[in-house]
Formats: structure tokens, C-alpha cells, sequence
């Protein structure tokens, strides 16, 4: 695949037989960085797991320190007067039936799907709708709860969701590089450190196999997983 001009001359700067420290490649990648819009820090991790076994599945949700810089739209399904602490919290729109009849019509003007228990039922009719765009509320992410005002305040404040993919592979998005150095690291070492914590206990041999960081356009840093695995030894 040809790459333009920019790309190239950023890449000319990466060694690519090198393995960086997270702050190294952090300051490489934001230096290299040549799209004129405020691009985000990308992360792909390849894990030591197979993810046809359910006891390998590595999902969750982690809270980022600084953030991710986006503005996620928050739709809350519930009743009574758990629509009002939605929309007290921020959630950007919350009700019942009124809104599935809006998703059935074809309206997906939001990013995050929150659903109280009991409108589970609700939700379900709409599943094949959310499934596939991953806005189904699960109860594993804690998008399925009564405690929606904590949630829509988690979302909003930088809650990012993840899982493992059929390859083995996270893929997230970490913040943007208009944070400069020092925050894109603390969300980076955030992120790596629940990924360590969810290990699961049947995957053998090496768990973190491979991680790069990226601006949305740019090209890959490949960090050194020594440092990452004496910082899983750190926060075991």
C-alpha cells in the first residue's frame, strides 16, 4: 500500500527494528504527527489468549485519566425517576418506548447505550439494531444497572470500552494528541495496567506479545513489552 509524502517523512524518523518506552514513543509519535485536524493516540495490543474460549475473552471497560477527548452522546433506556437522574448526570437523551420506536425508524444518534434491568426487556427488541454497532447495554461493560447516574458520569468523563477480537487483538482509542506528553502516557499506563489485571488465568506462555501506539494517521510505535511486563509485575 503507497503511502503520501507526509506519512513517509514521518516514518523516516521511526526505527523500526526498535522496541520504545511508552514516554519514548509517546514523544515520537506526537512529533511525527502531520494531519492538520487534532488526531487520536491508537493503541493495538496482541495478546497471548485464544478468544474461542470463553475463559480467554478479554473484555471490559477502563476509566482514562485525562479522558479520551471525545464527546460521547449518552441514551439512557429506564423509567420513572430514573430518566430524570439520566439526564441530571448528563446522559443526552433517556426514556423507554419512545425511544425504540426512534432506533426502529432507523434514528442512532448516540454513541453509548445505558438500559436500567428492567428495561432489558425492551432493549432485547432492538438487539439486532445495537449488536452489531456494539451499543448493546451488557451488563459485563456495567451498562446494565440501576446506578445510572454513575455510569453516564464514567462514560462522560473518558470510560472506554474494549475487547479482545478473534485474532487475539485490543484495539483503542486513548485520547487525543492535542493532550500533549504527560497525559497520553498516564492513559496508556492506565489502559495496560487493566489489561494485565484481566489476564485470565487458563492463557499460557507469553500474555502481552505485541504493542504499538499511533496518531490516527501516522505510523506505528512498537513499545517495549520488557517495560510492560515489569509494569504488570508492578500493579499485580
Amino acid at each position: 500500500m503507497a503511502h503520501g509524502k507526509n506519512y513517509t517523512k514521518s516514518e523516516e524518523s521511526r526505527d523500526r527494528l526498535k522496541m520504545y518506552g511508552v514516554e519514548e514513543a509517546i514523544t515520537a509519535v506526537l512529533a511525527g504527527k502531520f494531519a492538520k485536524f487534532d488526531e487520536s493516540l491508537d493503541i493495538a495490543m496482541k495478546l497471548g489468549v485464544d478468544p474461542r474460549h470463553a475463559d480467554q475473552m478479554v473484555r471490559s471497560s477502563v476509566i482514562l485519566p485525562n479522558g479520551t477527548g471525545k464527546s460521547e452522546r449518552v441514551l439512557v433506556f429506564a423509567k420513572g425517576d430514573k430518566v430524570q437522574e439520566a439526564l441530571d448526570a448528563g446522559a443526552d437523551f433517556a426514556g423507554g418506548d419512545e425511544y425504540l420506536e426512534k432506533i426502529q425508524g432507523g434514528w442512532l444518534e448516540f454513541d453509548k447505550c445505558v438500559a436500567t434491568p428492567d428495561m432489558m426487556g425492551t432493549v432485547g427488541k432492538i438487539g439486532r439494531v445495537l449488536g452489531p454497532r456494539n451499543l448493546m447495554p451488557n451488563a459485563k461493560l456495567g451498562t446494565v444497572t440501576f446506578d445510572v447516574a454513575r455510569v453516564v458520569g464514567e462514560i462522560k468523563s473518558g470510560k472506554v470500552d474494549f475487547r479482545v477480537d478473534k485474532s487475539g487483538i485490543i484495539h483503542a482509542m486513548l485520547g487525543k494528541t492535542s493532550f500533549g506528553v504527560k497525559p497520553l502516557v498516564e492513559n496508556v499506563v492506565a489502559f495496560i495496567e487493566k489489561i494485565v489485571q484481566l489476564k485470565p488465568s487458563s492463557a499460557k506462555g507469553i500474555y502481552l506479545k505485541g504493542v504499538t501506539v499511533s496518531t490516527t494517521m501516522g505510523p506505528g510505535y512498537k513499545l517495549d513489552t520488557m517495560e510492560l511486563r515489569s509494569l504488570a509485575k508492578a500493579t499485580a
